[in-house]
């Protein structure tokens, strides 16, 4: 999960069109942070972003709109999966992304508002499930590279292994709201591979 917590200075060539983009998905994420999904308001967004209201709505039509774009926009950020040459040092990669991620204070409050949002916003619930996909589809890439190098049995499976990463860290974040640091990041990678070379993410094991 790990990618640059602004979006200034990334806009795409295309000109006025990308820099619209880029202005308001910046004052999206800005909006998010400071009030939450559900106190996301199209006219703020429009008046942070010096672009006018009816441009928003016109190519965003809503707030789960808006967040769904900038979901996109924080995976295709994202770094690229790592390629230490095994798949205990991959995955301890992983897991020091995701910490990375959770330690920026502007990437944090972004998740964790959307998350609260999903538990009650199907849209914004679609947003994030696309935004995770895409990432664990990512990182499941170095482990069908162990699996070839005979690290880990046939048939695992790489993206629920790459879930078992990141899910202890997420859990502290976001449910007890415990500190999340790199000793916790490093024991959820080591426990995670120790499982994954007992045949655990084999198949429906």
């Amino acid at each position: 999960m790990e990618q640059e917590s602004r979006l200034a200075g990334t806009v795409r060539p295309g000109g006025r069109t990308a820099r619209i983009r880029s202005a308001v998905l910046e004052a999206t994420q800005d909006e998010l942070v400071k009030h939450g999904f559900h106190g996301l308001s199209m006219d703020a967004v429009a008046a942070r972003a010096g672009v006018g209201k009816t441009t928003v709505y016109r190519r965003w039509g809503s707030a789960a709109g808006l967040v769904t774009d900038l979901m996109t926009e924080l995976a295709e950020q994202s770094a690229s999966h790592a390629d230490t040459g095994t798949i205990e040092g991959d995955l301890r990669a992983n897991a020091a992304g995701v910490l990375a991620a959770l330690r920026d204070e502007r990437l944090s409050a972004t998740f964790q508002a959307v998350i609260a949002a999903a538990t009650c916003d199907e849209e914004a619930a679609t947003a994030l499930r696309a935004f995770y996909a895409r990432r664990i589809d990512e990182w499941a890439k170095v482990v069908d590279l162990a699996v070839e190098r005979g690290e880990l049995p046939a048939g695992t499976d790489g993206r629920e292994l790459v879930r078992a990463v990141s899910a202890p860290l997420y859990y502290r974040l976001v449910v007890t709201r415990e500190p999340v640091d790199e000793t916790v990041a490093t024991l959820a990678a080591t426990r995670a591979l120790a499982a994954a070379r007992a045949g655990a993410f084999v198949g429906g094991a």
